[in-house]
């Protein structure tokens, strides 16, 4: 598995886990918001506890309140760095 999460990962989590469907390249999109998606931060909430559960590890506090996609891979991915250089 991974040590980072991608766009298209994202994207098929948010269908798993917050019943959105969206195209991983509109994720990627500069300035992409995730409430334009429909993605509130219940959904994310999922979304980081499905990462925790896949991974073993606690993701960064305040990922599930992250407005874009990118910053919400921003720090996940940082938890996942930290937890494979550990």
């Amino acid at each position: 598995m991974s040590n980072t999460l991608s766009y298209p990962e994202l994207a098929a989590l948010l269908q798993a886990r917050a019943g959105v469907t969206v195209d991983p390249d509109d994720l990627a999109q500069p300035g992409a918001h995730f409430d334009s998606f429909g993605v509130d931060s219940l959904g994310l909430l999922g979304i980081v506890g499905e990462l925790e559960n896949r991974h073993g590890l606690k993701v960064t506090s305040g990922a599930e309140s992250a407005k874009t996609p990118a910053e919400f891979l921003e720090l996940v991915n940082s938890s996942l760095s930290a937890k494979a250089g550990a």
